[in-house]
This record gives structure tokens, sequence and C-alpha cells, in this order.
């Protein structure tokens, strides 16, 4: 299992606050808070309810101010930094404007759906159950940005600017880099999982090592990112390295004739195969291959798990039963 060395509210210094999981696997996200004089802006929510009240409790005792939160951004559509909204209350709730269409696509609700299914679904559904049994998707009111943005947003909490940073398309649709440069810290949502494998939903994988190097380039001495523990620009650079060595070999197979999913099974991890969830290198060839043929053509969710789920022993019993 991926633990985070340290887990619950960090304090970066001078009104920054990282909100680390206990793991960063499935669901398990990070967050983040800025605040200056009696201003605050919060950075995610989390996956269900539960875990955003903690967290909120956490805030609230160590900077009273965060009571009343003025402005919530989420740096994407996942429902592991946005399921909590709901709990912000009087917030103005910022996203890009792809990511606010892209919430609308899976409300919680639609979450809760597919795991009350998943007992009956056999090796996948038991793979969705390792991912996001621990969670709770019921009585979750969608609570969707009030905001939305394109390309650059900036702004202050009280004498401290903030710049909002469109990255995406490259994790989902609309991710963003949340900077504040008086704290030397970005909050990096899923552009990075540190320790922990990437996960290609929607590409191009150009614009994701773009955005690395753009985090690379920063004047900043926290990085911290969506999923597992802060990080520095090396832990970027593996993130980086990564993705460059997946488009390389991906790119060799398909030019082999091979297709994504034998692909995905073919190639050899090397040094990241320690990180957590390699199986997610099956949703990252099948993203690949998707911009290799210029055919945006999506395989449906359901089997990219069970690809997965495959690749993470969650499959079908062979040979006789008795």
């Amino acid at each position: 299992m991926h633990k985070n060395p340290v887990a619950g509210l960090i304090d970066l210094s001078n009104g920054a606050y990282a909100w680390l999981a206990p793991q960063g696997t499935w669901g398990w996200s990070n967050a983040g808070l800025v605040v200056d004089g009696e201003e605050s802006i919060l950075i995610d929510t989390l996956f269900d309810l539960d875990l955003t009240q903690t967290m909120l409790k956490a805030m609230r005792d160590a900077q009273p101010c965060t009571a009343n939160i003025k402005t919530l951004v989420n740096t994407h559509a996942n429902g592991d930094h946005c399921h909590g909204n709901e709990l912000v209350t009087g917030a103005d709730i910022i996203a890009s404007s792809a990511s606010a269409a892209e919430m609308d696509e899976l409300p919680p609700e639609g979450l809760a759906a597919i795991m009350d299914a998943a007992k009956t679904m056999g090796p996948v559904g038991e793979y969705f159950i390792h991912c996001f049994g621990a969670f709770n998707f019921h009585g979750i009111n969608y609570t969707p940005p009030t905001k939305t943005f394109d390309g650059e947003l900036h702004m202050h909490v009280g004498d401290k600017p903030i710049h909002m940073l469109e990255v995406g398309p490259a994790h989902t649709r609309g991710d963003i880099l949340v900077h504040s440069p008086a704290d030397k810290t970005v909050f990096t949502g899923d552009i990075l999982f540190i320790e922990g494998t990437p996960l290609i939903w929607e590409g191009p994988v150009a614009n994701w090592i773009n955005a690395c190097r753009r985090i690379e380039n920063m004047d900043v001495e926290h990085i911290v990112p969506g999923h597992g523990p802060i990080t520095d620009k090396s832990g970027v650079r593996k993130v980086r390295q990564y993705l460059e060595y997946v488009r390389e070999q991906a790119k060799l197979r398909y030019d082999a004739g091979m297709d994504a999913w034998e692909a995905a099974q073919d190639i050899h991890l090397s040094e990241y195969s320690a990180w957590s969830e390699p199986e997610r290198i099956a949703v990252n060839v099948d993203s690949l291959y998707r911009e290799f043929t210029n055919d945006d053509t999506r395989t449906d969710v359901v089997e990219l798990f069970r690809r997965m789920g495959e690749l993470a022993g969650f499959k079908p019993q062979t040979g006789n039963q008795s």
C-alpha cells in the first residue's frame, strides 16, 4: 500500500497549508489552503463528506477564519477533488470551463450506483471495490462550480496573489495548477501523482509533459501533488520522465502493429513498476493510441477498469471448480 510518510494538515508556513491523505492510492487525494489576514482560499475538497468534514475541522482549528471560506478551487473534475463541495457553504467555486462541463458527466449518485452494482459485476466489480470501497458516495449533493475560466485567472487572498493556470487537457479535460508565489507553493491537482502511477484519462500527453516542465520552471519550494507526499522538482521530473517513457514504448508497439491492450501487457515498466497502481498502464496506452491514430473513439470505461483489474490480479478463476 502506498502510504504517505505524514498525513493530515501540514503547515507550509506563512499561512499556506497542505492536507495530505494517509495514502496516495485510488481516491485518497490531497488538498490545500492559503490564508492571508481574514481571507482564505481552499484548493479542492475530498471524495466523500466525512473525509471533507474532517479536513475542514482541522483547517478551522488551525485558522479560525476558514470557518467562512470565500473561494474554493477545484483543480479538475474527478470526484475525489470535488465531492465535498457542498460543505463549503457560501463560497465561490472556481474551475476551468472544461472541468465544469466534465463534472456533469459522472455526479456522485452515478458513482454510488456503480458501487452498489459492483458485487454483481465479477472481477471488474471486485476491482472497483478494491479501488473505491473505502468511500461513501451516498447522500452527496452534487455542487458544481459557480465561476469558470479559460487559460489563466489571477486573484488575491488578502495581499497574496493567486495564479490559476489551465494546463489541461491532460489527466482530465481541464486540469489547473494553483500557484501562490508569496508562499513559493504550487498545488498541482492530479498533474502530479507522487510514488503513484499517473493516469491519462484525457491527454494529449504532450500537454501533461509541458505542465510538468512549467512546474519545473517555477520559483517554488513546496509542490503539493494531487496524490502522494509533498515533493520537489526531482519528483516532478520523475513524473515527466514516466510519461515520456510510456509514450516512447507505446509508439514502438503501435508501429509494430500491436493493439493497445497487447501493448499495455507487453511494456516493461522498469523502475516505475514500484509505483502504486502500475496497472494504469492499460488506460495510459489506450489514450496514447487515440493520439497515434487521431481517432477520438473512446474505449468503454468499464472495459478499461477490467483491463486494469486483470493486470492487478482481478480476473476470472480458471481450471476446475470443486
